[in-house]
Parts: structure tokens; C-alpha cells; sequence
């Protein structure tokens, strides 16, 4: 298993990535210095102080001390140490397991008692949320001293952990709102750029960004400027040439409308026909990516109205099968894709007689398939089917019209749509033409 399988997907994510994990990995070593340096040596004085204090003061009584000699202790530990001392004559430490420190700052006094103090003690360090005490065993009562739970625990480790993590979250709210700023430059220009791939216009984009984002943004712009001139252009080449060759064909059938009917102006005619056919096909490959503009389209209502004008106008056993999934509707340019589905049915009508049409949704893509019980395509010229002007004499006679630019128009316009053609084998025996068109 490879390491870039856990990676984010996402160039936010990655970016992200660099980031966090170095400014995640110095606040852990951070953190671990600090409670094993720090932490540690201030806990360890801090024990050692309170508890020198505390022996300190039993040195000053003896074990057993008077009533004098309690007074004194009394004041003493109140004004230079802060500690509340009372005696209890007479009394006896009770005979108690000890149980295990809780802290390690309780592991580091208890330590600290057992090696400057000698007489017998019960430390309690939980009774009180806000004091400590120690009982000492004396020889004739039972010496309590109290103390502030902030002189054994330290509070800078709260202080120092509630800024950790405080500039932590800082931090990652700063680069989250940079790289937000950084990332949609990037965004927008590959939503542009699928919107040009879909055959869809993008006319809101502009330059934004980092220097290298403008650089592939001008490339962009500069590439679909070349795609639309060069679209621009074979169609009005094609739109001029058969403009021009329809002119001497006009003229043509003419004369051949004023001479005598024979065998000569018959074929002449039908020569001229095959010609003005072949120019209305070269027309219609020219418009396969024209200018219309793409509209919302249910592409499940458009097959459905092909179909139901298919069954009854040419009497075709047609049919579309129930629609299972949602399909949402999304943008086409309505004349070119009702021109590439007429297409496909018109194939089928002319070489089966029977076709069965399904759409379903997978995934981003519409998924359709026309089904025929035809002769199909051999695979190894399923390929040159899609080509212009490649007419398959095998399998399709000539008498049946068409220039070789059914399935070319076809899989132009497909394209243009950011969609994908393919043939296959029919579960009916004949030909199944795929069409896949992202949503």
C-alpha cells in the first residue's frame, strides 16, 4: 500500500496538508519538551520547596512540642509561609492504606515528605479542592499543616496548553481563508475549462490569481479563442463551398428541366441529386458544433418525443425503456442533439426493425443506448463508422443514401458536448450505439 493512497485528493487538501502537518508535528514536540523539561523541573522544585518549608517548621517544635512553642510555630508558618497550622492534642493518625499518587505532582511531594521529614504523615491532597494538608504524628497530638493547592500544582501548564492550542486553531483559520483565496483562481479556471470541453460557454471568467494561475489562465483564454476561430471557420468554408456549388447545380438542373426526357438527362439528374445531397450532408457536419446556445434539457422527455415521432410517422417497432433513475436536466444545444439522436434512429430504422432505447444515470454521466436487430457493424469497422466521409459499402448499401456522415455528425456533436460514442454488440443481435454525456 502506498503512501499517496491516504493522500488528499484535492489540491486544497494537499496544500492544506503542507501546512498543518509541520505546524501540527512542532506543537507536539513542543508539548513534549515542555512536560518533560519544563513541567517536570518546575513540579519537582515546586515539591521540594513546599516541603522543605514543612520540615522546616516540625524542626522548630521538636515531637513534643508545648503550648508555647504550638503558638509560635502557628504564627511563624502564618506569616512567612502562608500556612494555616492547627494541633490536635492527644490525637492519633489513624492506621490507613496508602494509596497510590493520582498526580505525579502528588508522587513528587509525597517524595519530597518521605526524605526531609521523619515522623510519621498522612498527606491528603483531594478532601479540599482549594488546600492541601499533611498530618504529622507528634508525641502527645496530631500537628496538621495546610497549604494552597497552587504551591505543588503549577498553572502554567494550563496557561501553556490553552495557547497551544488557542494559536493553533489561529493559525489554521489564517491559511484556511489564504489557501481558499489561492485555490479559487484554480477552480474557477478548471470550471472553465470543462465548461469549453462540455461545449459550453464561459463567458465569466477572468484572470485572478498568482502569477503562474494568470499564465495558464491566458493560455486558456488563448486556446479557446484558436478552438472557436477554427470552428468559426470550416463552417463558413463549408457554408461558402457548397453556396458555390449550388449555384452551377441549380443551373444544371435547369437545362435539364428544359431538354427532351431520356436515359442521359435521367442519369444527369440523378448525379445532381446525389450531389445536392452530399452538400446538405457536408452542411450538416459544418453545424455539428455551430454557435447555438445551450439550454436546460430533460434528455429523457427529448428521447421520448424521437421515439414516440419515429414509432408513429415511419411505423418502426421503437421503443424507450422505463426511465429507473432521476435524471437531472443539465445544458445541450437543442438542435444538435436532437440532430445526433434522429441520427441514430434514423440508422436504425433503415437497417433493423426493431430498436429498444434505454437511458440511466451513473455516477456524473448519462448513459444511453440504442439497441437495433440489424445486421450490426463488424468490429474491425466499427472505427471507420465514425469517421467522415467513410461509407461501409458491406454492410450498408449505397442506394440508401447519405454521404458517410451519419454516425460522423453524430459523434461530432457528442463531443462537442463533452460526451463519448461508442459501438458495440446489441443484446437483439444487431448494433448498440452508447452514448455518454456528462451531466
Amino acid at each position: 500500500m502506498q503512501l499517496r493512497e491516504f493522500l488528499p485528493k484535492t489540491l486544497f487538501g494537499r496544500m492544506l496538508s503542507i501546512i498543518l502537518m509541520p505546524m501540527i508535528f512542532v506543537q507536539v514536540i513542543t508539548v513534549f519538551i515542555f512536560y518533560e523539561r519544563h513541567w517536570d523541573t518546575v513540579t519537582r522544585h515546586m515539591a521540594q520547596n513546599l516541603a522543605g518549608e514543612m520540615a522546616l517548621l516540625v524542626s522548630d517544635i521538636g515531637t513534643n512540642p508545648d503550648p508555647a512553642s504550638i503558638a509560635a510555630i502557628t504564627e511563624k508558618g502564618w506569616q512567612y509561609f502562608s500556612f494555616p497550622i492547627d494541633f490536635q492534642a492527644g490525637a492519633v493518625l489513624p492506621a490507613t492504606s496508602i494509596d497510590p499518587p493520582e498526580t505525579y505532582a502528588e508522587t513528587m511531594l509525597r517524595r519530597e515528605l518521605k526524605r526531609q521529614i521523619k515522623l510519621p504523615w498522612i498527606l491528603d491532597i483531594s478532601t479540599d479542592p482549594n488546600l492541601i494538608f499533611i498530618d504529622l504524628q507528634m508525641e502527645n497530638g496530631v500537628l496538621r499543616i495546610y497549604a494552597s493547592r497552587k504551591r505543588i500544582f503549577s498553572s502554567t501548564s494550563w496557561t501553556f496548553i490553552g495557547w497551544t492550542v488557542g494559536s493553533s486553531i489561529i493559525l489554521f483559520g489564517i491559511a484556511l481563508m489564504f489557501l481558499r483565496g489561492q485555490v479559487r483562481p484554480i477552480h474557477r479556471l478548471a470550471a472553465a475549462a470543462r465548461q469549453l470541453g462540455l461545449g459550453r460557454a464561459a463567458p465569466d471568467y477572468r484572470l485572478e490569481g498568482a502569477r503562474e494561475v494568470r499564465l495558464a489562465g491566458r493560455a486558456f483564454q488563448a486556446m479557446r479563442y484558436r478552438i472557436m476561430r477554427q470552428l468559426n471557420e470550416r463552417t463558413e468554408m463549408l457554408a461558402g463551398v457548397s453556396h458555390d456549388l449550388r449555384t452551377p447545380l441549380t443551373r444544371m438542373r435547369l437545362q435539364l428541366a428544359l431538354m427532351t426526357d431520356n436515359e442521359d438527362t435521367k442519369a444527369i439528374s440523378s448525379d445532381i441529386s446525389e450531389m445536392e445531397e452530399m452538400i446538405d450532408g457536408y452542411l450538416a457536419f459544418a453545424a455539428g458544433e455551430g454557435d447555438e446556445t445551450p439550454q436546460e434539457l430533460a434528455v429523457d422527455d427529448l428521447l421520448n418525443r424521437l421515439v414516440i415521432q419515429a414509432h408513429k410517422s415511419h411505423k418502426f417497432d421503437i421503443t424507450l425503456s422505463p426511465v429507473k433513475d432521476e435524471i437531472p436536466a443539465f445544458p445541450m444545444r437543442r438542435n444538435a442533439i436532437q440532430r445526433a439522436f434522429s441520427n441514430i434512429i434514423s440508422n436504425a430504422i433503415r437497417y433493423s426493425t426493431k430498436t429498444i432505447v434505454a437511458v440511466r444515470m451513473r455516477n456524473d454521466e448519462v448513459i444511453i443506448t440504442f439497441d437495433d436487430n440489424g445486421a450490426g457493424i463488424p468490429q474491425e469497422r466499427r472505427a471507420d463508422a465514425i469517421r467522415p466521409f467513410i461509407r461501409l459499402e458491406k454492410s450498408r448499401n449505397r442506394r440508401t443514401g447519405g454521404a458517410g456522415l451519419g454516425l460522423s455528425i453524430t459523434s461530432d456533436v457528442i463531443l462537442s458536448h463533452g460526451g463519448e460514442l461508442t459501438l458495440g454488440d446489441s443484446p437483439l443481435g444487431g448494433l448498440r450505439v452508447a452514448v455518454k454525456l456528462p451531466v
